[in-house]
């Protein structure tokens, strides 16, 4: 199987180091979880064959261990894709924000029209989103604690270059140097414990490509 103190501004040449570590952080769980005062036990991912990475070849991803609150992440045309199983708490965070979004319904092209609801996903519960900040190409942080940010954080992911703020469907808040949502990238779900990310089940759009990366 294939398989709110901002930091200052970094130079280049530390985007571009940030964007390299994202392999390391690819075969783990993205720190540890609690939401609503719980600890999730950590897991972890086989990163897909290097031949599938160079080929950019889409990536069969097992999702049946995934419980709600955590987080995966795989490697997709070289780029990190997060997957996530957000929890019924998580899903409820999604309502009402639309005064606080720069695109709460999704209508810039970082998604096929498929995931533009509110969800931005197929399934509410799971999320899949391209892991690499739409400011400066760094990668944002998972942040489920409620007031781990800041004290109306109700979870999201943060963007530790510049301070860019995502919501629980990778939304981008106002006020974030980020000018768009995190991509959504094609794909579809083999089964209930599988998708496939990388195209359709038809198999297109597998060149796809977001307005912004």
């Amino acid at each position: 199987m294939r398989k709110t103190t901002v930091p200052e501004a970094h130079s280049a040449e530390q985007i571009d180091e940030s964007r390299r570590k994202f392999l390391t952080a690819a075969t783990s769980v993205v720190g540890a979880i609690g939401v609503a005062g719980i600890a999730y036990p950590l897991i972890s991912y086989m990163e897909p064959s290097r031949k599938a990475i160079a080929a950019a070849l889409p990536v069969q991803v097992d999702i049946s261990k995934l419980q709600p609150g955590q987080q995966i992440a795989v490697q997709w045309r070289h780029k990190p894709v997060w997957i996530l199983h957000r929890s019924q708490e998580q899903l409820s965070t999604l309502q009402n924000r639309d005064t606080s979004l720069k695109d709460p319904d999704s209508e810039a092209a970082q998604q096929l029209p498929q995931y533009a609801n509110k969800y931005r996903s197929l399934r509410p519960e799971i999320l899949v989103l391209i892991g690499i900040c739409t400011h400066l190409g760094c990668i944002p942080d998972y942040k489920p604690q409620r007031g781990s940010v800041s004290p109306d954080w109700l979870g999201g992911y943060f963007c530790p270059c510049h301070g860019s703020r995502y919501d629980l469907a990778g939304r981008v808040f106002d006020g974030s140097p980020a000018p768009m949502n995190l991509p959504v990238p094609p794909y579809y779900y083999i089964n209930d414990k599988e998708l496939m990310v990388g195209e359709l089940k038809d198999g297109s759009q597998s060149d796809w490509e977001p307005a912004n990366w």
